[in-house]
């Protein structure tokens, strides 16, 4: 699976609050925890992984990083994790399955990678409200046509948003993605917008700010 904007974009929005534990959900190719692994001096950076080719992807990028021994992948669907740990985690992070309503015409393991059935945003937030730690913080990045519906589904377990990112590819683009930061406080919500570009390839300075820490070309 190749490196996507999304990933890249939660991995370097996402506001750290020197969390001793962070966990990845659907790691794909493990790029996320690795940024926060870089990013943060986490001593337990867990992802879980699904589908085969990802998982062996995770810990073969996880075993060839220089932070190896703080990262770990579980070969498990989301829901069987789960059930079967009882740690909590300072940061949850997760770039979802979606295109909620709609099966594309994609490859399986690219399916399962983007098709909520494998993970529905109810399941995702039903676990996530058991494994995050009383003050901790859950990111995630989401369509942003579909940012209301899973802002109440939070809600009914407690999460409320505090910071709210919207993207554009460019200015005149409508609005593709919501980056969204949850606890379990209810306070005002930091609204912003990004833009990515100004022209084809010809990237705002406010995103090459956000990224420029993991594009060597940027």
């Amino acid at each position: 699976m190749k490196v996507g904007t999304d990933g890249v974009l939660l991995g370097v929005w996402t506001e750290l609050d020197n969390p001793y534990s962070i966990l990845d959900i659907g790691s794909g190719t493990g790029l996320i925890s690795l940024m926060m692994a870089q990013r943060s001096n986490a001593e337990v950076i867990d992802a879980v992984e699904l589908e085969d080719n990802a998982y062996e992807q995770t810990v073969e990028n996880f075993e060839n990083s220089d932070w190896g021994d703080r990262l770990f992948c579980y070969h498990a669907s989301f829901q069987e994790f789960v059930n079967e740990i009882d740690d909590t985690y300072d940061l949850i992070i997760s770039n979802p399955p979606f295109y909620n309503s709609t099966y594309k015409e994609l490859d399986s393991e690219r399916a399962l990678a983007r098709h909520s059935e494998s993970l529905s945003y109810n399941e995702l937030l039903l676990g996530v409200s058991k494994l995050l730690s009383p003050n901790g913080s859950f990111s995630v990045i989401i369509p942003f046509n579909e940012e209301e519906n899973f802002i109440k589904i939070a809600n009914e377990y407690l999460l409320f948003s505090n910071r709210i990112t919207r993207v554009r590819g460019l200015v005149q683009s409508k609005i593709k993605r919501s980056l969204i930061q949850f606890s379990f406080t209810q306070k005002t919500i930091n609204e912003t917008e990004l833009i990515i570009e100004k022209e084809r390839h010809n990237y705002t300075n406010e995103y090459k700010n956000l990224v420029k820490d993991f594009y060597l070309k940027m």
